[in-house]
């Protein structure tokens, strides 16, 4: 019996580790069938894009885990008109992702490579709603500010407060806090009085370097 095919491969991604590990939000796995995760692999490690793990990316950073970016996406219960923040753009898989169940997205990637490729990336694809700047992301963005969900793909010490103002009453924010070791995923929102925290699983990320997050000699 042959190799199977890309499509195969994602396909079979989505059933033994998403759907098996508990995720049901149907928008959420429709868009992880439908973007082709191997595009945002460098071409040496493609053979691993479907892989049950992160794969490197360059510049000391990861495409994280396939479960991570499932989990991490339901959390965030993206509606079709969001405007969506991500921070840590990386090579632009979640962005390809939340483009596909939300009106816009704006990444913030510190490496200026990383979000060139992912600018590319997005745009072979045809996701013209999605916009990749380079900049620090634990200060989030405020030009294209305020968000209806904010989802932070690297590890911070603490929530920056910075994208908790960025939030619209009602947003939501997910976001991996902790260690630089061992981080616990976050899920915020933002109510008329304060704002509502929730734990979700343990995870380990990259470090989010910036003004609001780890420094980088620390990290």
């Amino acid at each position: 019996m042959g190799r199977l095919s890309l499509d195969q491969q994602r396909n079979g991604m989505v059933d033994t580790q998403i759907v098996a590990r508990g995720i049901r939000d149907p928008r959420v796995l429709a868009a992880m069938r439908d973007v082709p995760r191997h595009l945002f692999v460098p071409e040496k490690f493609r053979a691993r894009a479907y892989e049950d793990h992160p794969v490197p990316i360059g510049c000391g950073q990861t495409i994280s885990q396939p479960y991570i970016v499932a989990i991490m996406t339901e959390l965030l219960a993206v509606t079709p008109g969001d405007h969506i923040l991500e921070i840590g753009a990386g090579s632009g898989y979640q962005a390809a992702i939340l483009a596909r169940l939300a009106a816009s997205v704006v990444s913030v990637e510190r490496h200026e490579v990383l979000a060139e490729q992912a600018q590319a990336c997005l745009e072979e694809l045809g996701c013209t709603n999605a916009t990749v700047v380079c900049g620090d992301g634990s200060l989030g963005y405020p030009e294209a500010a305020p968000y209806d969900a904010i989802i932070v793909t690297a590890a911070c010490p603490h929530v920056p407060p910075a994208l908790k103002e960025q939030l619209c009453p009602g947003g939501r924010l997910v976001c991996p806090t902790g260690s630089r070791d061992l981080q616990q995923l976050l899920s915020i929102v933002r109510e008329e009085d304060g704002f509502v925290t929730t734990q979700s699983i343990r995870c380990v990320f990259v470090p989010l370097i910036g003004a609001q997050g780890w420094p980088s000699g620390e990290a």
